[in-house]
Parts: structure tokens; sequence; C-alpha cells
């Protein structure tokens, strides 16, 4: 979730009152015409799970990808031009992100895609993209070795594809700020620590477990779930006899919720935590009637309460979503008008018309782009990370999730 000067995007949002419709007329071609004539249509992807169980947030990212589509065409943020949203749901599966990625890499309007949700489908879209210079931003990845390559954490870091960027933090941020808040604020000392065996929810848990026993807590236990599986009822009991005055899981809302539910059935009372891919109002109906207590972390502060995001947040309500725009609504804008602003660099150098190796200019834009947006200032570092290091940790009370703390990670 994050945008500003000369691509201030506040300003473009309060020159008026914002209508939110393309410009122009479509002709049989897809062209949009308006007062100065026959306009580029230049697409923009997203990729996320539009169906099944991570559908909540996918549809989110896809909404909010919209909305930045249709306030560039609205405000004519890049004159000649006019954008188009290509849609492509990889249900959280990695093959089908794959067949995905080279659907739209087929396509030659698509300029760069948004998404998708998940590190594991992540995986296997970036090679993809990168032999075709085709940007990716995703709003939502967070293991650092899509970024940082897989010695990241020995230190050495090399950046495997050039194509790709995220506008949200990774988890060696996500997961040491979780364990700092577990032991320094919330007093805890023995964690049971789960995953999903994924990508996002393993590493995420490493990461976790790292750093809270480097700060003096113990790791009690360590068992593993498997996805769309139900019945946790024995890692649950291994929870109760463990001792552990808290749970740590590395996954996503729907097995956080039931394991959740299921310790507290078994007897063991404590806290359950876990990262972004929890922080879901499923998470909390998942858990039932006793999740109370219960945390996340997420990147970013609470969209609701940015001075930056109050117009997206009233645009969005606006323009009627069916879904609303979730953890990730914010960051998938940001990703979106970063895209768009790269577009109108590369329009820009060229003498006011798209160039003929359009992907490549983009792909050369987007590492120089800055702007204050939604989720506060995004640009991205060498490796094409966010520079943006805000997180915050939620707590469900009274079934709902409640920001308790929000800062900027600092080692």
């Amino acid at each position: 979730m994050r945008h500003r000067p000369s691509l201030l995007l506040i300003t473009a949002f309060t020159t008026g009152s914002l209508v939110l419709t393309a410009c122009g007329s479509r002709d049989d071609k897809g062209s949009d015409k308006g007062d100065s004539g026959t306009k580029t249509t230049v697409a923009i992807g997203v990729d996320s799970p539009f169906t099944g169980s991570l559908s909540a947030l996918g549809l989110g990212i896809k909404n909010s990808v919209d909305l930045a589509i249709r306030t560039a065409n609205k405000n004519n943020e890049v004159k000649g031009v006019t954008f188009k949203l290509v849609a492509t749901d990889d249900q959280a599966v990695p093959g089908t992100g794959q067949q995905n990625a080279a659907k739209l890499v087929a396509d030659k309007s698509v300029l760069g895609v948004v998404g998708p949700l998940n590190s594991g489908v992540s995986q296997s879209m970036q090679g993809v993209f990168a032999k075709a210079n085709l940007t990716q931003v995703s709003p939502a990845n967070t293991n650092p070795a899509l970024s940082q390559g897989d010695n990241w954490s020995s230190g050495q870091k090399k950046r495997p594809f050039k194509t790709y960027f995220r506008t949200a933090t990774t988890d060696v941020i996500q997961g040491r700020f979780a364990a700092q808040y577990l032991y320094n604020e919330a007093k805890k000392r023995k964690v049971f620590v789960v995953d999903d065996k994924q990508t996002y929810g393993a590493g995420l848990a490493a990461i976790f477990s790292q750093e809270f026993q480097h700060l003096g807590g113990q790791v009690v236990g360590t068992d593993h779930l498997t996805v769309k599986e139900t019945d946790f009822s024995g890692i649950a009991n291994k929870i109760k006899n463990s001792g552990a005055d808290a749970v740590y899981f590395g996954g996503q809302y729907p097995e956080g919720g039931l394991l959740s539910g299921q310790t507290k059935k078994a007897g063991a009372h404590i806290p359950e935590m876990g990262g972004d891919g929890i922080y879901d109002p499923a998470f909390i109906s998942g858990a039932g009637k006793d999740d109370d207590g219960d945390l996340a972390t997420s990147v970013g502060y609470p969209v609701e309460q940015l001075d930056s995001a109050k117009t997206f947040v009233q645009n969005y309500k606006d323009t009627g979503y069916k879904d609303p725009y979730a953890a990730y609504g914010g960051y998938s804008y940001d990703a979106a008008w970063a895209i768009i602003q790269a577009v109108k660099k590369a329009v820009e150098d060229n003498n006011g018309k798209l160039p003929g190796d359009a992907r490549q200019k983009v792909l050369d834009a987007m590492s120089k782009v800055s702007f204050d947006g939604v989720t506060g200032h995004v640009s991205f570092d060498e490796y094409g990370d966010t520079t943006n290091k805000q997180l915050t940790v939620y707590q469900v009370v009274n079934h709902q999730w409640k920001a308790v703390k929000s800062s900027t990670f600092k080692d």
C-alpha cells in the first residue's frame, strides 16, 4: 500500500471532483478517441487469485489496479495514452501463474504487470517476465529471495531478475518486526512455530524464529501443516503439551484461522500470531469465538489512518466495487501507479509517443520512479525492493482486527 512532486498523486486526486470513468469513446479496434484524436492503448496486467480460498485478497488487488487505471484515464495522466486492464486468475497455483505469465507476455499491449499475491506463484512467473523485459510489480510478495537471491541470508545478495519490483516490504523486515513485538511488548517467552510448507509461510516462520531466539526467547516446538487441510487437532495437542505461551504461524488465513480455533479448543488458550497472510476478516471467522488476542503483522500503516489514503478509500467506495480492497489494496494501487509513471516517462522521453521498444523503456524508467502514494513514499532500491519499511501489528479485539502498533522498522 504507497505516492508525490511532479508525480503527485494527491494533486491529481484533488484537482476537482473525481469521476472515475474512462475518457473518450472506444472504437472497434480498442483505441480511445477524445478531443486529441486517437490514443494508443496500453494494458496493465494484474495476476492474483480471483477464485478459491484467497480470492478475498486477490479481488482487492484487481479492483485497486482498476481504480488506478480509471484515475489515470480520467486525469489524462499520460497524454496520448489510454490504459486498460488485463486480468488473469492464478488461483494461488504456481503452474497456473506461469501459464498466465506467458499469456501476458504474448499480449504486446501489456507494458507492466501487478501481482501476484503469493511468493510461490511469483517464483514461477519471474523468469517468463524477465525474458520478455516485462516489468512486474508485486503488491504482496514478501519472500526475500525473489529480489535478493537464494543466498540473501548469508549476506550474498544478488538480484535474480531485473524486471521484478515490489511495493510490499520483505519478510526479513516483517518476521523480525513480529518477533520483536511478541518478545518485547507482548512479553512472550516460549513459542510454538507452525508453517504451511509454502514459500511464503516457511520463509516467514524461519525469520521469525531466528529473531525470537536472538532476543532470548525459546522455540519450544515446531510443526508443519498442509494447505487446504482442515483438521489440525494433532498439532493443537502438541502445542498444548509444549508449554508454549504463544503460537507463531507462517501461512495464510484459511489454515491460520482453523489452527487458532482448534488450538484453543484443545485447551491452549494462548495467542496465535502470523504475518500479513492471516490479516483478513476470514481468519477471524475461521478461528471462531475464542480468537480475541490473536495477532498479525501487515506491511505498511493502516490505510484508513493515512492522510495520503483518504481519497483512495473514498473513491474505492464510490466506484462501487463489491469486494473490499483488503490488505493489499493501497499497495496494488501504488504498484499500478508506478507502472503508469514509468509509461509516462517513456512517452515523454520519446517526444510524446510510445517508443517501439516500450517494454524496455518502461523497465528502464521503473528504477527511477519516485512519488508519494496511497501508502507513503514509493521508490525502489537496487534490488527492486520498496524503500518503505513501515509495518503494523494488529490484534483481534471483539472479533475485529485493531491496529495496536505502527512504526518504521529499524535494525
